[in-house]
């Protein structure tokens, strides 16, 4: 069973850093699209970074040159800088194989979820 638990997130402000970590189990993370997406009260989930079983990358517009995400052995992390304002939101980690052509940052196309992290960033 597919289990990913987040951890990382906190109260940070304008122009500082949070990494965040996605721990997984039950399954083998390399055979696995992961990705980082987040939800910000009343806006729906949006996607913010992936990397896919091959070991490609991608982000967000927002996110590019500022987040990124990397796997070591049985965790994914989302390394944040420059953090903004707009950038508070509850993160969660999702996983999906296999993951469906051009849908690595569509939130319905992740079957597995974490219960998520919050992220506050005060201006």
């Amino acid at each position: 069973e597919v289990h990913l638990v987040e951890s990382g997130g906190g109260l940070v402000q304008a122009g500082g850093s949070l990494r965040l970590s996605c721990a997984a189990s039950g399954f083998t993370v390399d055979d696995y699209a992961i990705g980082w997406f987040r939800q910000a009260p009343g806006k729906e989930r949006e996607g913010v970074s992936c990397i896919t079983s091959d070991g490609n990358t991608y982000y967000e517009d927002s996110a590019k040159g500022r987040f990124t995400i990397s796997s070591v052995r049985t965790t994914v992390y989302l390394e944040m800088n420059n953090l903004k304002p707009d950038d508070t939101a509850i993160y969660y980690c999702a996983a999906e194989e296999p993951l469906l052509f051009g849908a690595t940052l569509i939130p319905r196309a992740f079957g597995s979820w974490g219960q998520g992290t919050q992220v506050t960033v005060s201006s």
